[in-house]
């Protein structure tokens, strides 16, 4: 699939952030990005990198949680034929890649104190070691790093070093989580909901109706825009009324009425109470008209049920604690049309 790179939002607190990349970018200083799972780190530290005068020069990116601490530190220096069991030649690390572009090392909070200490001797003197040589390499990176993590607090704790925080913290960007982003999501929903349409060949976008535009804006998306584009693009590619807005989200794709109960294991103790996606956070402040507010509620509950059930009726009733006939009257009452199964 073709990478995406842009940025959509309209939200001052999202508009800041992406400001302050672009203020920093043209800088050979640091810079930390700091953010939860899915705000767009790794987009920031691309544009970081495209406005600055390194753009045509290379883009590295290490996931420094990826690999074994055993590894983390030959992944960024390089090493040397016969440095250890395995270095069957000698290999070039990723500061060496990166010479005269840039390095973004994402999930930073990860390293090790060992690899840390080697990292702050690359960032202050420009020079590297590969392991089992004795002769440093000089570079020229620019260091852009990123995490989910409060740096500070890790230092105070003695599980970050101070030093390093120091070197690397000439400017942070602190992404700004989609739940407070205001407005955004029904942007980025109808901005992800109109490509998927056009993969599918839609002949055209029929959005999505108000109790699914709902749903979207009062759920807490823990994670973020990543997990947003997951959920439109789930939504849309399941509708198949092409022609008819988009009625139905389903937020867990493993959500299921015949999902395999956990298998007990002899001696080993019960499993606590599953996590439950985060409730829904209702704007009381916003309601003007009580009856209606109750109502879009009620429907987009329903409508929510029908779709984890797939359209079961009976299966939904039950799920709801009401009656066949009751969620029948309940779906006559909002208007849910009768495609389900009973």
């Amino acid at each position: 699939m073709e990478r995406n790179t842009q940025f959509v939002g309209q939200s001052t607190a999202f508009l800041d952030s992406v400001e302050r990349a672009s203020r920093a970018a043209p800088l050979r200083r640091p810079v930390l990005v700091i953010g939860e799972r899915g705000t767009g780190k790794e987009l920031i530290a691309e544009r970081l990198h495209q406005l600055s005068r390194r753009w045509q020069e290379p883009f590295v990116t290490l996931n420094c949680a990826a690999l074994p601490e055993t590894l983390i530190e030959a992944e960024l220096f390089g090493h040397e034929q016969g440095a250890f069991t395995g270095a069957t030649r000698a290999r070039a690390g990723r500061f060496e890649e990166a010479d005269k572009g840039t390095l973004f090392l994402d999930e930073l909070a990860t390293l090790s104190m060992g690899a840390q200490e080697r990292l702050l001797r690359a960032v202050e003197y420009g020079e590297v070691t590969r392991i089992g040589s004795s002769k440093p390499v000089m570079v020229d990176v620019r260091i852009v790093a990123a995490t989910n993590e409060d740096l500070p607090r890790l230092a105070e704790e003695g599980r970050f070093r101070p030093d390093l925080l120091d070197r690397l913290c000439f400017e942070v960007i602190t992404l700004p989580p989609l739940r407070v982003r205001e407005g955004d999501i029904h942007v980025l929903s109808d901005y992800f909901g109109r490509r998927m349409a056009t993969e599918l060949h839609w002949d055209s976008w029929p959005g999505f109706t108000d109790a699914a535009m709902y749903q979207l804006e009062e759920y807490q998306w823990p994670g973020n825009v990543r997990e947003l584009r997951n959920v439109i693009e789930r939504a849309v590619y399941r509708w198949e009324n092409w022609n008819t807005p988009v009625a139905h989200i389903t937020f867990d794709p493993f959500d299921s009425p015949w999902k395999p109960e956990p298998i007990a294991r002899a001696g080993a103790r019960p499993d606590p109470a599953p996590a439950t996606r985060p409730a829904a956070r209702m704007n009381f402040d916003a309601v003007s008209d009580l009856k209606s507010a109750v109502d879009a509620h009620e429907k987009a509950i329903l409508e929510a049920a029908l779709s984890r059930h797939r359209y079961n009726q009976r299966q939904t009733a039950k799920s709801l604690g009401l009656s066949y006939d009751q969620l029948r009257h309940a779906m006559k009452k909002h208007g849910l049309g009768d495609r389900t199964q009973s």
